[in-house]
Protein backbone atom coordinates (compact mmCIF):
# COMPACT_ATOMS: atom_id res chain seq x y z
CA UNK A 1 0.00 0.00 0.00
CA UNK A 2 1.28 3.50 -0.33
CA UNK A 3 2.60 5.41 2.14
CA UNK A 4 0.70 8.88 2.75
CA UNK A 5 1.66 11.76 4.60
CA UNK A 6 -1.50 13.87 4.77
CA UNK A 7 -0.58 17.89 5.82
CA UNK A 8 -3.75 19.92 6.67
CA UNK A 9 -4.08 23.07 8.32
CA UNK A 10 -5.46 27.49 7.47
CA UNK A 11 -3.64 29.42 5.10
CA UNK A 12 -0.77 31.06 5.32
CA UNK A 13 0.65 27.89 7.68
CA UNK A 14 3.31 27.18 5.66
CA UNK A 15 1.60 23.64 4.12
CA UNK A 16 2.73 24.26 0.60
CA UNK A 17 6.63 25.29 1.57
CA UNK A 18 6.55 22.23 4.13
CA UNK A 19 5.20 19.77 2.09
CA UNK A 20 7.08 20.35 -0.91
CA UNK A 21 10.62 19.84 1.05
CA UNK A 22 9.34 17.06 2.34
CA UNK A 23 8.08 15.53 -0.75
CA UNK A 24 11.96 16.65 -2.30
CA UNK A 25 13.38 15.08 0.61
CA UNK A 26 11.48 11.57 0.61
CA UNK A 27 10.93 11.47 -3.45
CA UNK A 28 7.18 11.29 -2.92
CA UNK A 29 5.06 13.11 -5.39
CA UNK A 30 3.67 16.15 -3.37
CA UNK A 31 0.29 16.71 -4.39
CA UNK A 32 -1.47 20.52 -3.58
CA UNK A 33 -5.53 19.41 -3.09
CA UNK A 34 -5.77 22.96 -2.63
CA UNK A 35 -4.29 24.27 -5.88
CA UNK A 36 -6.97 22.22 -7.40
CA UNK A 37 -10.11 24.21 -6.21
CA UNK A 38 -8.01 27.37 -7.28
CA UNK A 39 -8.31 26.29 -10.55
CA UNK A 40 -11.12 25.76 -10.58
CA UNK A 41 -11.82 29.42 -9.15
CA UNK A 42 -9.89 30.89 -11.56
CA UNK A 43 -12.28 29.44 -14.27
CA UNK A 44 -15.10 30.20 -12.66
CA UNK A 45 -13.80 33.93 -12.20
CA UNK A 46 -12.74 33.97 -15.70
CA UNK A 47 -16.08 32.85 -17.33
CA UNK A 48 -18.29 35.18 -15.06
CA UNK A 49 -19.96 32.23 -13.49
CA UNK A 50 -22.10 33.38 -10.20
CA UNK A 51 -20.28 32.06 -7.08
CA UNK A 52 -23.47 31.70 -5.24
CA UNK A 53 -24.46 29.07 -8.09
CA UNK A 54 -23.85 25.56 -6.75
CA UNK A 55 -25.20 24.24 -9.97
CA UNK A 56 -22.99 25.56 -12.03
CA UNK A 57 -20.11 25.24 -10.30
CA UNK A 58 -20.08 21.82 -9.34
CA UNK A 59 -20.83 21.19 -13.31
CA UNK A 60 -18.11 23.40 -13.79
CA UNK A 61 -15.72 21.03 -11.55
CA UNK A 62 -16.83 18.15 -13.26
CA UNK A 63 -15.50 19.09 -16.64
CA UNK A 64 -12.64 20.88 -16.03
CA UNK A 65 -9.32 19.37 -16.43
CA UNK A 66 -7.02 19.92 -14.23
CA UNK A 67 -3.39 18.76 -14.55
CA UNK A 68 -0.40 18.55 -11.64
CA UNK A 69 3.04 17.91 -12.70
CA UNK A 70 6.77 18.00 -11.60
CA UNK A 71 9.03 19.47 -13.75
CA UNK A 72 12.89 18.68 -13.47
CA UNK A 73 12.85 21.65 -10.84
CA UNK A 74 10.97 19.78 -8.41
CA UNK A 75 8.39 22.75 -8.91
CA UNK A 76 5.06 21.65 -9.53
CA UNK A 77 2.83 23.32 -12.45
CA UNK A 78 -0.82 23.34 -12.19
CA UNK A 79 -2.27 23.38 -16.05
CA UNK A 80 -5.91 24.36 -16.32
CA UNK A 81 -7.14 22.66 -19.77
CA UNK A 82 -3.60 22.32 -20.95
CA UNK A 83 -2.78 26.08 -19.78
CA UNK A 84 -0.26 26.53 -17.22
CA UNK A 85 -2.02 29.02 -14.62
CA UNK A 86 0.87 28.04 -11.49
CA UNK A 87 0.98 31.92 -11.21
CA UNK A 88 -2.74 33.02 -12.09
CA UNK A 89 -4.39 30.71 -9.30
CA UNK A 90 -2.41 32.39 -6.51
CA UNK A 91 -4.13 35.94 -7.70
CA UNK A 92 -5.68 37.13 -4.56
CA UNK A 93 -8.91 37.64 -6.26
CA UNK A 94 -8.84 33.64 -6.42
CA UNK A 95 -7.69 33.73 -3.08
CA UNK A 96 -10.63 35.37 -1.70
CA UNK A 97 -13.35 33.21 -3.63
CA UNK A 98 -11.79 29.74 -3.22
CA UNK A 99 -13.65 29.24 0.05
CA UNK A 100 -16.65 30.22 -1.43
CA UNK A 101 -16.28 27.82 -4.58
CA UNK A 102 -15.19 24.75 -2.45
CA UNK A 103 -18.13 25.01 -0.23
CA UNK A 104 -19.66 23.08 -2.83
CA UNK A 105 -20.68 19.79 -2.63
CA UNK A 106 -20.54 18.76 -6.15
CA UNK A 107 -17.05 20.67 -6.35
CA UNK A 108 -15.56 18.62 -3.58
CA UNK A 109 -17.30 15.66 -4.44
CA UNK A 110 -15.86 15.88 -8.33
CA UNK A 111 -12.34 16.99 -6.97
CA UNK A 112 -11.89 14.59 -3.87
CA UNK A 113 -12.38 11.72 -6.40
CA UNK A 114 -9.55 12.84 -8.32
CA UNK A 115 -7.51 13.15 -4.93
CA UNK A 116 -8.26 9.93 -3.67
CA UNK A 117 -6.83 8.36 -6.88
CA UNK A 118 -3.93 10.22 -6.99
CA UNK A 119 -2.99 8.87 -3.07
CA UNK A 120 -3.63 5.67 -4.45
CA UNK A 121 -0.67 5.67 -7.23
CA UNK A 122 2.18 6.05 -4.70
CA UNK A 123 3.78 7.68 -2.23
CA UNK A 124 2.45 11.29 -1.42
CA UNK A 125 2.94 14.05 0.51
CA UNK A 126 -0.50 15.66 0.53
CA UNK A 127 -1.70 18.79 1.65
CA UNK A 128 -4.77 20.70 1.81
CA UNK A 129 -7.75 21.31 4.32
CA UNK A 130 -9.34 17.76 4.81
CA UNK A 131 -6.90 15.47 3.63
CA UNK A 132 -6.33 13.16 6.82
CA UNK A 133 -10.32 13.54 7.14
CA UNK A 134 -11.28 12.94 3.90
CA UNK A 135 -9.36 12.32 0.96
CA UNK A 136 -7.27 10.10 2.94
CA UNK A 137 -8.11 9.05 6.25
CA UNK A 138 -5.98 5.93 6.36
CA UNK A 139 -2.93 8.01 5.60
CA UNK A 140 0.04 6.66 7.74
CA UNK A 141 1.14 9.99 8.69
CA UNK A 142 -1.29 13.08 9.34
CA UNK A 143 -0.24 16.50 10.32
CA UNK A 144 -2.62 19.58 11.30
CA UNK A 145 -0.32 22.26 10.48
CA UNK A 146 -1.21 25.69 12.00
CA UNK A 147 0.20 29.64 13.32
CA UNK A 148 -1.08 32.46 14.82
CA UNK A 149 -3.46 34.73 12.72
CA UNK A 150 -0.64 37.53 12.46
CA UNK A 151 2.22 35.07 11.86
CA UNK A 152 0.58 33.32 8.53
CA UNK A 153 -1.02 37.24 7.99
CA UNK A 154 3.17 38.15 7.37
CA UNK A 155 3.46 34.85 5.93
CA UNK A 156 1.23 35.40 3.39
CA UNK A 157 1.51 38.65 2.41
CA UNK A 158 5.58 37.83 1.92
CA UNK A 159 4.45 35.87 -0.47
CA UNK A 160 2.24 37.69 -2.24
CA UNK A 161 4.19 40.70 -2.98
CA UNK A 162 7.06 37.98 -4.00
CA UNK A 163 4.44 37.54 -6.37
CA UNK A 164 4.08 40.58 -7.42
CA UNK A 165 0.65 41.65 -5.57
CA UNK A 166 0.56 44.28 -3.25
CA UNK A 167 -1.37 43.76 -0.17
CA UNK A 168 -1.46 45.09 3.17
CA UNK A 169 -1.12 43.35 6.39
CA UNK A 170 -4.38 44.38 8.19
CA UNK A 171 -5.87 43.20 4.65
CA UNK A 172 -4.64 40.01 4.50
CA UNK A 173 -5.30 39.30 8.29
CA UNK A 174 -9.01 40.04 7.52
CA UNK A 175 -8.73 37.68 4.70
CA UNK A 176 -7.48 34.80 6.37
CA UNK A 177 -9.80 35.73 9.47
CA UNK A 178 -12.83 34.83 7.06
CA UNK A 179 -11.17 32.14 5.31
CA UNK A 180 -10.83 30.37 8.46
CA UNK A 181 -14.21 30.67 9.34
CA UNK A 182 -15.43 30.08 6.05
CA UNK A 183 -13.19 27.12 5.87
CA UNK A 184 -14.02 25.78 9.57
CA UNK A 185 -17.96 26.19 9.56
CA UNK A 186 -18.39 24.59 6.21
CA UNK A 187 -20.92 21.56 6.99
CA UNK A 188 -19.40 19.44 4.36
CA UNK A 189 -15.50 18.63 5.30
CA UNK A 190 -14.76 21.22 7.87
CA UNK A 191 -11.38 22.12 8.40
CA UNK A 192 -10.78 20.13 11.44
CA UNK A 193 -7.30 17.99 12.80
CA UNK A 194 -8.02 14.51 12.63
CA UNK A 195 -8.48 12.47 15.44
CA UNK A 196 -5.24 10.84 15.31
CA UNK A 197 -3.21 13.69 13.76
CA UNK A 198 -0.03 15.32 14.90
CA UNK A 199 -0.59 19.12 15.67
CA UNK A 200 2.22 21.11 15.20
CA UNK A 201 2.37 24.76 16.14
CA UNK A 202 4.93 26.45 13.90
CA UNK A 203 4.69 30.28 14.52
CA UNK A 204 8.39 30.10 16.28
CA UNK A 205 9.43 27.11 13.62
CA UNK A 206 11.13 27.65 10.57
CA UNK A 207 9.56 25.36 7.80
CA UNK A 208 13.44 23.18 7.91
CA UNK A 209 12.57 22.58 11.38
CA UNK A 210 8.44 21.17 10.92
CA UNK A 211 10.54 19.14 8.56
CA UNK A 212 13.05 17.27 10.88
CA UNK A 213 9.92 17.08 13.22
CA UNK A 214 7.54 15.16 10.40
CA UNK A 215 10.66 12.93 9.21
CA UNK A 216 11.31 11.43 12.17
CA UNK A 217 7.35 10.55 12.64
CA UNK A 218 7.88 9.09 9.49
CA UNK A 219 10.83 7.11 10.64
CA UNK A 220 8.70 5.88 13.78
CA UNK A 221 5.62 4.87 11.93
CA UNK A 222 7.44 2.64 9.47
CA UNK A 223 9.09 0.85 12.27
Amino acid sequence: MPFCIAIDGPAGAGKSTVAKLLAQQLGYLYVDTGAMYRAVTLKALLRGVDLADEGALSDLAVSTRIDLTTGSNEITRVFLEREDVTSAIRAPEVSRSVSIVARAPGVRAALVDRQKRLAGLCDVVMEGRDVGTVVAPEAQVKIFLTASVEERARRRQADSTARGYQVSLENTVEEIEERDRLDSSRLLAPLVPAPDARVIDCSRMNAQQVVELILELVRRSRG
